[in-house]
C-alpha cells in the first residue's frame, strides 16, 4: 500500500492511520480451507456463522453466494422439515416437510449476515406463495431460517424495506422462521451450476427466474460498469485519485471530501462508475475516513487479504473498477459489526437529487 505523503508529516499520518484503520481483532492468520477438489477459499479470521434461506430450486440459490469474499462454503440441502436423513426424490416430491435449501457458512469479519440477506432478495421471486416459479409445493416455498436473535431482527428489517420499496406488485411474502435443522443434499446437487451448465442455464431460463430478475432489480455487470484503461485514467483523475485508486495509497484522514459528508446520496466508484455505498449506510466512525456499516451490494467489491504495513487486515476493491477502495474491519456497529473505512479519492458522490438523471434511480429506495 502506497501512503499519499503531500499533507500531513508522515509519521503523524502513519500513527493516525494505524490507530484508526486497524482492529485487533483482524491481526490474525491467513487460513485455507478447501471447499471442493478444484478450489481453495481464503479465509481470515477463526470465526464462522450460519446462514440459511429457500428460495425454490436449490441450485439456483447456491450459485449467486459462490465465489463472494467472505462466504467460506454454500452447501445445498433441505431444512425446516420433521424427517430426518431426508432425500432428494422425498422431498422433490412433497413426501416431507421440508424445502430445498442453501447452507451458507461465512466469515462475518469479512461479510455480514446483512449483505447476504441483500443477495438472497435478488435470487427469486419473494412474492411467490405456493413454490417458487414453476416448481410448485411447500417444498418449493421461499424462506428465511435465522439462527438468532440478531439474524431475526437483521431479516425481519430487511423485509419490512424491501415491502415498503414497492419493487413488487405485490407484497413479499417471504416467511422468517426460526432455524430448526439442516440436512445437505446429495454429492450431485452440490455445485450443480458447474457440473452441469447447460442443464443449468436452460433451468433458470425457462422456469422463468432469470427473467424476473432482470425485471426487477438493476444490472451489475462489468458490461454496464466498464473500467477505462490506466492511461485513460491518467488523464481522467486527478493525482490523489489515480494513487489511491491504482496505486494502493492512502489519503490523509480528515482532509479528504466525504468524511464529513451528510447529504442523501450514493458513492460510486470514481473508475467504473459502479454504485458501491448508501448514504443511509455511512456513520460517523471518528477515524477521519467516511465509514460505512455495509455496501449496497457485495457482489460488486472484492476483500483480498492485505499483510502491509506489518498487519493483516482485509482491503476492499471495487470489482469493475479493479481499484482500491479502502479496509473493511471488525468494530463497527451492530448488527453488521463491520466498518467499511474508505477513501473518498477512491468514490464520487451521487446526490439524492440527481440519482435518476444520472442513471441511479434504481437505487433511491436504498437512501429514502
Amino acid at each position: 500500500m502506497k501512503i499519499y505523503k503531500y499533507h500531513l508529516p508522515m509519521m503523524s499520518f502513519i500513527l493516525g492511520l494505524l490507530m484508526a484503520c486497524s482492529s485487533p481483532s483482524t491481526e490474525k492468520a491467513v487460513e485455507s480451507e478447501v471447499i471442493s477438489t478444484d478450489e481453495k477459499v481464503e479465509t481470515f479470521s477463526a470465526k464462522t456463522q450460519l446462514a440459511t434461506f429457500a428460495g425454490g430450486c436449490f441450485w439456483c440459490v447456491e450459485a449467486p453466494f459462490e465465489g463472494i469474499d467472505g462466504v467460506i462454503s454454500v452447501v445445498s440441502g433441505y431444512a425446516g422439515g420433521k424427517e430426518k436423513n431426508p432425500t432428494y426424490g422425498e422431498v422433490s416430491s412433497g413426501k416431507t416437510s421440508h424445502r430445498e435449501s442453501v447452507q451458507i457458512t461465512f466469515d462475518p469479519e469479512v461479510i455480514s449476515y446483512s449483505e447476504l440477506v441483500d443477495i438472497f432478495w435478488q435470487t427469486y421471486d419473494p412474492t411467490d406463495v405456493g413454490g417458487s416459479f414453476y416448481d410448485r409445493g411447500s417444498q418449493y416455498e421461499s424462506a428465511i431460517f435465522y439462527h438468532d436473535a440478531e439474524q431475526k431482527q437483521v431479516a425481519e428489517e430487511s423485509k419490512k424495506r424491501l415491502d415498503q420499496s414497492k419493487r413488487f406488485n405485490k407484497p413479499v411474502a417471504t416467511p422468517i422462521i426460526k432455524y430448526t435443522n439442516f440436512y445437505p443434499a446429495e454429492d450431485y446437487h452440490q455445485d450443480y451450476y458447474k457440473k452441469n451448465p447447460k442443464e443449468y442455464y436452460a433451468y433458470r431460463t425457462g422456469s422463468g427466474r432469470d427473467a424476473f430478475i432482470k425485471a426487477h432489480w438493476p444490472e451489475l455487470s462489468e458490461k454496464k460498469y466498464t473500467a477505462p484503461a490506466k492511461p485513460e485514467l491518467k488523464k481522467t483523475l486527478t493525482p490523489l485519485q489515480y494513487e489511491v485508486t491504482m496505486e494502493d495509497a492512502t489519503e490523509y484522514a480528515f482532509q479528504n471530501e466525504y468524511n464529513g459528508n451528510k447529504e442523501e446520496g450514493i458513492y460510486v466508484c470514481i473508475v467504473s462508475g459502479a454504485p458501491l455505498f448508501s448514504s443511509k449506510d455511512k456513520y460517523e466512525s471518528g477515524s477521519g475516513w467516511p465509514s460505512f456499516v455495509k455496501p449496497i451490494d457485495a457482489r460488486a467489491i472484492d476483500k483480498p487479504i492485505d499483510s502491509t504495513l506489518g498487519m493483516t487486515r482485509v482491503e476492499v476493491r471495487s470489482k469493475f473498477g479493479n481499484s482500491h477502495l479502502g479496509h473493511v474491519f471488525y468494530d463497527g456497529p451492530a448488527p453488521t459489526n463491520l466498518r467499511y473505512c474508505m477513501n473518498s479519492a477512491a468514490m464520487k458522490f451521487i446526490p439524492k437529487s440527481e440519482m435518476e438523471a444520472q442513471g441511479y434511480g434504481d437505487y433511491l429506495w436504498l437512501v429514502d
